[in-house]
């Protein structure tokens, strides 16, 4: 059973990655791997429901929380998206690799995002395959961590969103609401959603090895594609992030301190 949730998530995951390279390569635009990136984990997670023979209960708020999570996310960097020109990060490398981009794009891109794609919702497929009790206090904590994630996501996505609609706001840095307690509640919210999940698959034994999924992600905001990448693009644009910096924690919400 393991065995075969695994590969149809994998296929589905080449399927889905696939089809996006291709409507790359005919939009000359590479960047609509964004949207499409959290609906890839919605995709696995309906998969594995169709495929895995667990815990109904459990099942079912593992697919809904991704389901949520998924669907809310791509929503939103889909409406961000419209009608913007492709990322900058795959022009530059489209203006380096030349007319070796379309074949360099599906390995470095589309290939790598559907690999950790399916390491990260190890979770969501491994929660769903032992038909084990149903959910425990362990779950419910990851539900309530889930829940805290989503809402600080949503809540600085919309915050972000109204202060970038003001003109007044051009040129400066966001440092309000959830902003003035973190840089990035965004990314905050992604990991607590992850590691709420992971919780809840973490209740069925086996689903324990989803944590690396949670570790992945976590990893992967925190020092290498999120918080890291951000922060060196802000700096150059905005003069005042220095000092937004200095006063606020990068992750982990908290009070400002005092420059």
């Amino acid at each position: 059973m393991t065995g075969s949730v695994l590969l149809a998530s994998a296929l589905a995951i080449v399927v889905l990655m696939l089809g996006t390279w291709l409507l790359s390569v005919a939009w000359r635009d590479a960047s609509i791997v964004d949207p499409v990136w959290p609906l890839g984990f919605v995709v696995v997670a309906w998969v594995t429901l169709a495929v895995a023979d667990g815990n109904p209960t459990r099942q079912w708020v593992l697919v809904g929380m991704t389901t949520i999570w998924g669907l809310r996310l791509s929503g939103y960097l889909a409406w961000r998206k419209k009608g913007a020109p492709e990322d900058p990060r795959y022009q530059a490398m489209r203006r380096h690799w030349g007319e070796r981009f379309w074949l360099i794009s599906l390995l470095t891109v589309f290939a790598l995002q559907g690999v950790l794609m399916w390491i990260v919702s190890l979770p969501v497929q491994l929660g769903q395959v032992r038909d084990t009790p149903d959910l425990g206090v362990l779950a419910f904590v990851g539900i309530a961590l889930w829940l805290l994630g989503v809402t600080f996501e949503t809540v600085g996505d919309a915050q972000l969103a109204r202060f970038k609609a003001d003109p007044a706001s051009k040129g400066q840095v966001m440092d309000r609401g959830l902003w003035r307690y973190t840089r990035h509640p965004n990314y905050f919210g992604d990991t607590c959603v992850w590691w709420g999940i992971a919780l809840v698959a973490a209740e069925t034994g086996i689903g324990a090895i989803g944590i690396i999924g949670a570790v992945v992600m976590t990893v992967l905001l925190v020092r290498v594609s999120g918080v890291p990448m951000l922060e060196r693009s802000m700096a150059k644009r905005r003069p005042g992030y220095t000092n937004y910096v200095a006063r606020t924690s990068a992750f982990i919400p908290r009070p400002p301190r005092r420059v």
